[in-house]
């Protein structure tokens, strides 16, 4: 009883941190215009895939506009390059609360071993992060691997400012897991 507890206090604390996070984000930065979101979205969608350096969509328009499986990750030919950046953007999301501060892991799922429990490839854990994992199973996907740990992501496409930041974070994580690379662009879902 004493870990459930521990458990539902910790998770409690990192939604709040995510959420002082998100306000400070969203008050530091000018908004994007919607005119130049729109036109980076068609862009990136133009082939039915996506992505580019320095894209400026928000995660969750890109989403929208992406068919499933079209996301890519632009920095997936130099990962080590966006590491330390990644790693940046990765604590400000505070994604250390669950999976520890290099992403070995904590109350939720490491991100340093091969159980991807929804898959590996870009598209997927791209969509796992904006939208979290319950909106991910109302989007028809399912757990393929199991882990030890398991608990809901939380959605973090409001806090992710641009589809860019959000490449980068995967970009670190992939620099933490080279073994992901293999799966990077075989859909498992």
């Amino acid at each position: 009883m004493r870990k459930i507890i521990t458990g539902v206090f910790a998770f409690a604390i990192v939604l709040g941190m995510s959420a002082v996070v998100w306000e400070a984000r969203a008050a530091d930065e000018p908004a994007q215009s919607e005119e130049t979101a729109a036109d980076a979205a068609a862009d990136a969608t133009a082939g039915g895939e996506c992505c580019e350096k320095g894209d400026t969509t928000p995660p969750l328009e890109l989403i929208a506009k992406t068919p499933k499986g079209g996301l890519h990750n632009p920095y997936n030919d130099d990962v080590a390059a966006m590491e330390e950046e990644g790693h940046k953007k990765y604590l400000s999301y505070s994604c250390n609360g669950c999976h520890g501060g290099g992403g070995g892991g904590g109350m939720c799922p490491p991100l340093t071993n091969d159980a991807w429990v929804y898959g590996a490839d870009d598209d997927t854990i791209f969509r796992l992060i904006a939208l979290g994992s319950d909106e991910l199973q109302k989007q028809g996907y399912k757990r393929v691997r199991k882990e030890v740990v398991v608990g809901p992501m939380p959605p973090f496409g409001g806090i992710a400012k641009t589809s860019d930041e959000l490449w980068k974070v995967i970009a670190f994580i992939r620099a933490k897991n080279p073994d992901s690379m293999k799966r990077v662009n075989t859909p498992s879902q």
